[in-house]
């Protein structure tokens, strides 16, 4: 067998290196690779195993000194913090390439594949790859222990409203969850009439107190007690607390305005029915469909009752309906906006407890026109049955007042809407989701179904429980519901940033409504 030597026909001459006679081409050390890296060690000085400190809290990252950082497992963020834990990587050392090598998610190990470059005698440039590899500890992170001792905060919003029903703070809390508006807090509390929020900043506070404002008619006032007080530094440090008053108006409620306020309305009539609050009130006058909006800063200047509640209201009976044609309406419609969404007619009614017992019928004026057949069961209030203590329908003429206000149809019982309901909402507390099946909330629940507009600012999910139970809807055709195309799927994702388990996320649908 002949042996061939190929020897370049052009470019440098090669030499043989000094240890051990390899042919090469010429370099300034004179020495082959191998023998170069058994010479010189370019990791020499950087660690190939560190830690890491993770909150299992927050699925953040401690980056030192004192800052943590959210990043997810592989992702630059996450590699960012491992570079900079990394002490030998300094002027002297060049980095090439830097890349994660999959480790399993539970076993707490995350290793780099690094690539870095070094001059070595008399100026050879040495290119090296080495693995480092980070050990994950978990250590609660000062925000989370704040949340876990539920004890330690700089600020609190206290949101309080007066009323018999909590229908407001229902639609407040399925707000503050669209929006998250609380993923500052470091701790909820539930009282009788409200809710209190607990901040460790004075900023996380006052955002909260803005969102407020823009989602119901509110108003606040504060108030800061001293904790402690450093005289050679003069450092104070105090608790700042705001009071946040709703007003004590809420959905389908009888209300009585002030004579200026109603002229300033559009000369609307002074008995209205509230049948929607979002971030102002919006009445509507029963006997003309006239609607307004009084804005939080106008009620309070001109503040006004509930004349009547849901405990006040009595049922009755439609025996006959009448529409009211445009052309009579305009006739004792104001200057204000009529509703396009509302039917004016005139009813006849009569108390279901009565039915069958006494002839006696009431007429009155509906905006529910477009709802009401004969036979139905509405809800209304009784004016002259009624203890009415309240100085502006003192001073209304008894024969402007109505015998009856209407103020809701009622479809089916509430027991079997709420069994065949296919849909749920989220909650501050998941462990108060049980005792929020009361009256009330119910109730906040049909006017949802009710009332598109209503429910259009709030992420509703499908029930997976009752999805696939087939249910008899022959019973209430007439019913409103909800359809599955505005239903969001509540998504679980079973990993966080370090593999481990109980992550909930919202589903893509809410990514959709956003």
């Amino acid at each position: 067998m002949e042996y061939m030597c190929d020897r370049p026909t052009s470019g440098p001459g090669m030499i043989l290196c000094c240890q051990c006679g390899t042919q090469i081409e010429p370099n300034p050390a004179n020495m082959c690779v191998a023998c170069l890296r058994s010479e010189v060690d370019i990791t020499e000085g950087i660690p190939k195993q560190a830690s890491l400190f993770f909150c299992r809290n927050c699925e953040r990252y401690l980056q030192p000194p004192n800052l943590w950082v959210k990043a997810s497992l592989e992702s630059r963020e996450l590699l960012s913090v491992c570079l900079k834990r990394i002490k030998g990587l300094n002027k002297l050392v060049r980095l090439v390439d830097a890349g994660f090598i999959w480790t399993e998610p539970h076993s707490k190990r995350i290793k780099v594949k690094l690539t870095i470059q070094k001059e070595v005698m008399n100026g050879a440039l040495l290119q090296q790859v080495f693995v480092v590899e980070f050990v994950v500890h978990n250590q609660m992170c000062d925000g989370c222990h704040r949340v876990e001792a539920k004890d330690f905060w700089r600020a609190c919003v206290q949101i309080r409203q007066k009323t018999t029903h909590r229908k407001t703070l229902f639609y407040l809390e399925q707000m503050i969850l669209k929006y998250k508006a609380h993923v500052n807090t470091s701790s909820i509390t539930q009282v009788t009439d409200g809710l209190d929020f607990f901040y460790g900043q004075k900023q996380d506070a006052r955002k909260m107190m803005e969102f407020l404002q823009s989602i119901v008619p509110c108003r606040y006032k504060t108030g800061e007690e001293l904790v402690s007080h450093d005289p050679k530094c003069n450092v104070f440090n105090y608790k700042h607390t705001y009071s946040v008053e709703i007003v004590p108006i809420c959905k389908d409620e009888v209300v009585c305005l002030p004579p200026k306020l109603a002229q300033h309305l559009g000369n609307i009539g002074q008995l209205c029915v509230v049948y929607r609050v979002t971030q102002a009130i919006h009445i509507i006058d029963p006997n003309t469909c006239q609607i307004a909006e009084v804005p939080g800063p106008i009620f309070w200047r001109s503040p006004f009752n509930a004349v009547c509640g849901r405990n006040q209201m009595t049922e009755f009976i439609v025996m006959e309906i009448e529409i009211i044609s445009d052309k009579d309406k305009r006739h004792v419609a104001g200057r204000g906006t009529v509703s396009q969404k509302h039917v004016l007619a005139g009813v006849w009614v009569v108390k279901a407890s009565e039915l069958g017992v006494t002839d006696q019928q009431f007429h009155c004026h509906t905006y529910l026109g477009h709802l009401l057949r004969p036979g139905d069961t509405v809800l209304g209030f009784d004016m002259r049955a009624a203890n009415v203590n309240d100085a502006y329908v003192d001073k209304i003429r008894a024969d402007r007042l109505p015998d009856v206000i209407l103020i809701k149809k009622m479809y089916t019982d509430s027991t079997k809407r709420a069994r065949k309901r296919k849909w749920q909402l989220k909650h501050l507390d998941e462990g108060a989701q049980a005792t929020m099946e009361t009256r009330d909330y119910n109730e906040f629940l049909e006017d949802l179904e009710e009332d598109v507009e209503y429910r259009q600012n709030i992420n509703i999910y499908k029930d997976p429980s009752k999805l696939a139970v087939d249910t008899d809807d022959t019973d209430d055709e007439d019913a409103p519901k909800i359809s599955l195309a505005e239903m969001l799927d509540d998504l679980h994702i079973a990993e966080d940033a370090t593999g481990g388990e109980g992550a909930d996320m919202m589903g893509e649908g809410a990514d959709m409504m956003e």
